[in-house]
């Protein structure tokens, strides 16, 4: 990805012109590299810090973060010397990926206290550094290093730029100074390498352009069109895949990829690193939370999923019960040609087909009646047995389709709230040990999905299994629409009908949201059942989201990603 020195150079021009003069107004922190500063210039905006290591980023954003209950240490530092701050002034130094921002904060008698925040966005060292007006560190996103270290950044000590690397600053070089340290590179050595050595804060993205447009046009003089094009201001480009996805953006287009990946120019940085961020945070964020209840379900389910086979073996071993009684049989009937003290009995078999002698195995220290109760208690044990093994064997596998039904829910997690549903509802169901409280805070109830179809009549879909239950049994009328994934784990969903018949099309388009939101997602398409919510019945006993229905008709539907955003009630 091209968020390089010349990326941030082409940004912060973007960056200055709405934050010179701005006051923060909000500081919140939504996850632990992750800052948000809501400002107030001409007008709001928030304004995104990802310090994170992998994924640094600085840029206005659209995207709704959720917020955690408690702020973190450095969120709460940051608010109690930075809330009601102006900006002052946007720098960047000519070192690589920081920005500076200098501000004016209000102090103890409401006299203006100068302040810092230096942003680092150089990969796995991203930082937020606090400083005063003297350049102590207050403190900072991440510690690192110690007193001893020239480079540490620890509360108390001076801050210091990250140390310059020994190249050239492709911005200040003329055309001549430009084709010299071209024509200085080694013959047969990569064009792309030698790009990167010799000039500061070029990515490999645009290294690998620069030697792609040479091949035509000569390096010296491409490198002479990015010094101009970053000193313009650069153009946002966002590259998409052959399927549509966001694979990469810069500040320059890019054509080393072919005509399979297409080219978009956004209209602004910001818009730009918020359109190929947002898929790709959210998802990050709820594999993240999602991960430790996905361990524990996941831990449960394979409990389970031995025990079942265990049981099942169980089952097969109660198979020759009839096998037994018959042995006590024979026994009975050769009483008297028998003594205690045998071991083994080798009589006729009157069982089988065509005749024939069974060799029947016998305790030596019972007696031949004892031997023949023997093997009569086992038959009659098997026999209970294969009833309690069949019946446990059911609620197990109801246990396994639940707990499975628990994971595509976590798969299917949209939000925090939605993580929060599953654990409650794993809590209630003794899957997960409910923590020790006197008294737990009431939830709110957390409302299905909503979405609105082309004719007008309202689909919704449920987030979780107890959801699920709450939308098809509760809240839905008997002669509305019923539909969900066939023979796949997935949401409820309901079409409201008010009495009438509906639409195809509203029937093809609820049909497609529980395609979407089950284990076929990936699917080209998914076969949906359809029927009225009045053929639905819960089993008694049966687990949460679990219901059964015979009179039904199957739709093939498309899991299609864009029509559940245009049609989703925001």
């Amino acid at each position: 990805m091209a968020f390089d020195a010349l990326f941030l150079r082409c940004l912060k021009g973007e960056l200055e012109r709405e934050l010179t003069g701005a006051r923060i107004e909000k500081i919140q922190q939504p996850a632990r590299g992750t800052l948000l500063l809501t400002v107030k210039g001409e007008r709001r905006r928030n304004l995104l810090i990802g310090g994170s290591s992998g994924t640094p980023r600085l840029h206005f954003t659209e995207a709704e973060l959720e917020k955690p209950q408690e702020p973190p240490m450095f969120c709460m530092l940051l608010r109690k010397h930075l809330t009601g701050a102006r900006i002052m002034e946007v720098s960047m130094p000519s070192t690589d990926r920081v920005l500076l921002l200098r501000l004016a904060a209000p102090g103890l008698f409401g006299e203006g206290e100068e302040r810092g925040l230096a942003v680092e966005l150089i990969g796995h060292a991203a930082n937020v550094i606090l400083t005063d007006q003297d350049g102590i560190i207050t403190d900072c996103l991440f510690r690192a290093g110690s007193a001893e270290d020239r480079r540490a950044v620890q509360p108390g000590m001076r801050y210091r730029l990250p140390p310059r690397q020994d190249k050239r600053d492709l911005l200040a070089l003329s055309d001549a100074e430009i084709a010299e340290l071209c024509g200085a590179i080694e013959s047969g050595r990569p064009v792309e390498r030698a790009v990167m050595e010799r000039f500061l804060g070029i990515s490999p993205l645009i290294a690998r352009e620069m030697a792609y447009r040479a091949e035509s046009g000569g390096l010296a003089q491409e490198l002479c069109r990015l010094r101009d094009a970053v000193l313009a201001g650069g153009e946002p480009c966002l590259l998409t895949d052959p399927e549509g996805a966001p694979f990469d953006f810069s500040y320059i287009p890019i054509f080393q990829y072919g005509p399979g990946y297409a080219l978009t120019k956004e209209e602004s940085f910001s818009a730009l690193l918020d359109a190929f961020y947002a898929k790709k945070d959210a998802a990050e964020r709820r594999l993240q939370r999602a991960g430790e209840l996905r361990r524990a379900v996941g831990t449960a389910r394979n409990r389970v999923a031995r025990r079942l086979e265990a049981q099942r073996q169980e089952l097969l071993d109660t198979d020759n019960r009839d096998w037994l009684r018959e042995c006590g049989d024979i026994i009975t009937a050769n009483l008297y040609a028998m003594k205690k003290g045998q071991t083994e009995l080798v009589a006729e078999d009157f069982y089988a087909e065509g005749g024939g002698t069974r060799r029947i195995a016998l305790d030596p220290l019972k007696s031949p009646q004892q031997n023949a109760a023997k093997y009569y208690k086992d038959y009659n044990r098997a026999k209970s047995a294969r009833a309690h093994l069949t019946e446990r064997i059911g609620q197990g596998e109801e246990e396994l389709a639940y707990l499975e039904s628990v994971l595509e829910e976590l798969r299917r997690a949209e939000t925090e709230r939605d993580l929060a549903e599953i654990r409650a509802e794993l809590e209630e169901t003794g899957v997960l040990r409910a923590p020790k409280q006197n008294r737990r805070p009431k939830r709110q109830p957390f409302q299905p999905m909503r979405f609105m179809s082309s004719a007008g009549l309202l689909i919704r879909a449920g987030r979780n299994n107890a959801q699920n239950d709450q939308l098809t049994l509760r809240d839905s009328s008997k002669t509305d629409l019923w539909l969900h994934a066939q023979k796949l784990h997935g949401a409820h969903v309901i079409l409201s009908c008010q009495g009438k018949a509906p639409d195809p099309r509203s029937v093809q388009e609820a049909a497609c949201i529980a395609a979407y939101y089950s284990q076929g997602r990936d699917a080209a398409k998914v076969p949906v059942d359809v029927t009225e919510v009045r053929q639905i019945k819960k089993p008694a006993g049966a687990r949460p989201g679990m219901v059964i229905y015979h009179t039904y008709r199957t739709l093939l539907a498309e899991p299609d990603e864009s029509l559940i955003e245009r049609l989703r009630i925001k």
